[in-house]
């Protein structure tokens, strides 16, 4: 699972056509800028020593992501099955304590916390098994997002150079993304956190530590305490063609934030003919939302909603957790 890319799914503009240097020369310029940045030598050995060749199995994941390929209703039904959602339940309660008082310090709340957590490891179970920094560099010698990931691959080099983890111990997701929160390297160095304050910033086994670094994510992305991430609606054909043809689209750089509509109040979506679930009128709010659709389901999102999708920009990623906690919090 992808975690913290605001770009995903999104290739960076080509470049004009280049001789470019074998891996091995590339993999060269990568040391020498390393040790610009202050890297120690005998980090960049025992990181980059056994790196021989990029991973096709990593170039062929990039281009396969489920939040991207899958259908948005698709990919929540596989999300949210009987089996998961018991088993969150039973997390939920295991860790429910801890989950409050990360709350309580946070503002985010406890059931949206374990909800992440949950769908990125399985509630702890899986935070993937292959090593770091070997995923960063094939993926920062690929051309479609080499910008990206060779940040992302200076960042993780900065963490072992800091020696908050064992080169041997960095593993994870097959994009780089670590520990039970699935951190890009980046996200860890800005937001991972000491809950329990033994001076390690533990993502990969420390449930304190987890917990409020993801907290701490969603709230400097600008999650607001007591507000909801919005709602499942009702929209009939009339009102969805009625929709596309007088809301706009919002504008960003990431695809799914182009996928849905600008911010309306709710009595103006309310005039536009969308209902609750149940048929009833949208409540009065001083709120605004914006409109997700799939192909047959449709949300109102607020706010918070958009902390998701900085966690993972696709609406199938962000709406499993929404709902999912929406689950756990009932």
């Amino acid at each position: 699972m992808l975690l913290t890319m605001a770009l995903l799914g999104q290739a960076e503009p080509a470049a004009a056509p280049e001789t470019r240097a074998s891996f091995a020369e590339w993999l060269d310029g990568v040391r020498s800028e390393a040790l610009t940045r202050g890297i120690r030598q005998d980090i960049l050995d025992q990181a980059l020593g056994s790196i021989d060749e990029p991973l096709p199995i990593v170039i062929e994941r990039d281009r396969t992501q489920a939040e991207v390929v899958l259908p948005l209703e698709t990919y929540i039904s596989r999300r949210l099955t009987p089996r998961f959602l018991s088993t969150g339940k039973q997390m939920f309660a295991r860790h429910r304590a801890m989950l409050e008082a990360v709350e309580h310090r946070y503002g985010v709340p406890g059931s949206v916390i374990a909800s992440i957590w949950g769908i990125e490891s399985n509630f702890g179970r899986f935070s993937g098994v292959r090593p770091t920094i070997p995923a960063l560099a094939t993926l920062a010698w690929d051309r479609r997002r080499a910008t990206f990931f060779r940040r992302e691959l200076f960042s993780a080099l900065e963490i072992l150079n800091r020696r908050d983890i064992e080169p041997a111990r960095m593993r994870g997701s097959w994009a780089g993304a670590m520990g039970q929160p699935q951190f890009m390297p980046s996200s860890y160095l800005e937001f991972a956190e000491d809950y329990d304050g033994d001076g390690r910033r533990d993502i990969w086994n420390t449930p304190g530590d987890i917990f409020a670094s993801v907290a701490n994510y969603l709230k400097g992305h600008g999650w607001v305490t007591g507000q909801l991430w919005g709602r499942e609606v009702k929209v009939s054909r009339e009102v969805a063609r009625r929709v596309a043809s007088t809301v706009a689209r919002r504008e960003g750089s990431c695809q799914a934030t182009r996928d849905m509509t600008v911010e309306l109040p709710l009595d103006g979506w309310q005039r536009l003919g969308v209902r609750t679930m149940s048929g009833s009128a949208l409540p009065k709010a001083d709120i605004t939302a914006s409109l997700v659709a799939g192909s047959s389901r449709y949300f109102l999102v607020y706010r918070n909603y958009h902390a998701l999708l900085q966690y993972n920009c696709a609406h199938a990623y962000a709406l499993s957790v929404a709902l999912v906690s929406d689950r756990l919090r009932r």
